[in-house]
């Protein structure tokens, strides 16, 4: 157990508080229990290092360690309190089996402890009769923002905007950043290796990395948690070859049950698995009561980075577009396709997404409809720049 102290103290002294998620303030940290879900590398670990530096209190136990193969959370956490520890900071728990029924157990039995815990995205807190659906506040850790991207790597702090200061005062917006940086190459290199914070680690052996940690997020994380077998894995990622050629991919679940010999419900199924993952990102009609089972409108890689990673030859132009402002949007806001272009965002405002020539011909006479349009420093009226929606959150 001292080593367990040790070991937490060192990991706490070590993070650095200089550059800090924009989730940090956004939790509640009064709740007892707190779960933040992510994908592998978006920088859960170090979210909840900082926490615990800021508050000077708690332990932190990553839950991959070696040291829970062969003991038990729960009796850990019972030593640990009766060394006077209440805050417990669990890192990486879909690492380890029991970590439903344990932390119910904790959370039941000890009613002056706070629980911080990261997962996967892939949990699913009703499994079995250990439901945390009730009991956890949930919260989600996406990739940077480009917002972010530009702080961590270039050292340059803005405030992050709401949709509506971008649709009002976009020109002013615009013309206050541009000032301050090159934007526009800020953002090509956002889009081809920024999404994840490990890009500090080295930009040249940045999409090796990326390759790795998806490779274990489909043969670890997806394939232990929900127990598929080698035959499914390999449809799994076959499926993700074929769709990764023609993203955006407009589903046609017949045609490619039949292309890859899946039955089509097990199609479904891995689009499901595959977007909680963070590894797709699927578009749908509306965003209320959606089962699996409803085959999506669009399927899109899940964040740009991954566009250059998985094409063979490049990403198209169009598909990198669509891709970063499906997936800087759907952060803050519900997206889902539009009648008259390519998305309806909060079921009020419809984008075209578009390089610096789009016209507004396809929205004209649409309430509420803008263009996103592609390299272009500042917009004016209806056109608004594209990069300009990385500054959400």
């Amino acid at each position: 157990m001292n080593k367990l102290i040790d070991l937490s103290n060192k990991k706490s002294a070590a993070v650095s508080l200089v550059f800090k998620r924009f989730l940090i303030d956004e939790i509640d940290w009064k709740e007892r229990f707190i779960l933040i879900l992510g994908q592998r590398g978006a920088g859960k670990t170090t979210l909840l290092l900082q926490r615990m530096k800021q508050v000077k209190s708690g332990v932190y136990l990553s839950l991959d360690d070696i040291y829970f193969e062969a003991n038990r959370l729960i009796t850990e956490i019972e030593k640990l309190y009766d060394e006077g520890f209440r805050s417990f900071y669990l890192d990486e728990v879909h690492r380890y089996k029991s970590w439903a029924r344990d932390l119910k157990n904790a959370y039941d039995n000890y009613p002056d402890i706070q629980l911080i815990v990261t997962g996967s995205s892939i949990l699913e807190l009703r499994k079995g009769r250990e439901d945390l659906s009730r009991r956890a506040a949930v919260y989600t850790l996406p990739g940077l923002s480009f917002r972010e991207f530009i702080h961590l790597q270039k050292g340059l702090e803005i405030q992050s905007l709401s949709l509506e200061d971008i649709i009002k005062e976009h020109q002013a917006l615009a013309n206050q950043i541009s000032d301050r940086i090159d934007v526009l190459k800020a953002f090509q290199e956002y889009n081809r290796l920024g999404y994840y914070p490990f890009f500090k680690e080295g930009l040249r052996t940045y999409h090796q990395k990326l390759r790795e940690s998806t490779n274990l997020v489909l043969d670890v994380d997806i394939t232990l948690y929900e127990d598929l077998n080698a035959s499914t894995v390999r449809n799994m990622k076959k499926l993700i070859y074929v769709l990764s050629q023609s993203v955006p991919f407009v589903p046609n679940i017949s045609k490619l049950s039949k292309k890859l010999d899946i039955p089509r419900n097990t199609i479904l199924r891995l689009l499901d698995l595959l977007e909680r993952a963070g590894v797709l990102a699927l578009l749908r009609s509306h965003a209320q009561g959606v089962s699996y089972l409803q085959k999506p409108e669009k399927i899109y890689l899940h964040n740009p980075n991954l566009l250059y990673l998985f094409s063979d030859e490049g990403p198209s132009t169009g598909n990198l577009r669509e891709t970063f402002f499906y997936n800087q949007l759907q952060v803050k806001y519900s997206v889902t396709t539009s009648r008259f272009a390519d998305f309806l965002v909060d079921k009020t405002w419809t984008f075209e997404v578009g390089g610096p020539s789009k016209t507004d011909e396809q929205i004209r006479g649409v309430p509420n409809a803008y263009i996103a349009a592609d390299k272009i420093e500042e917009g004016r009226g209806r056109r608004i720049p594209l990069w300009l929606f990385g500054f959400l959150y």
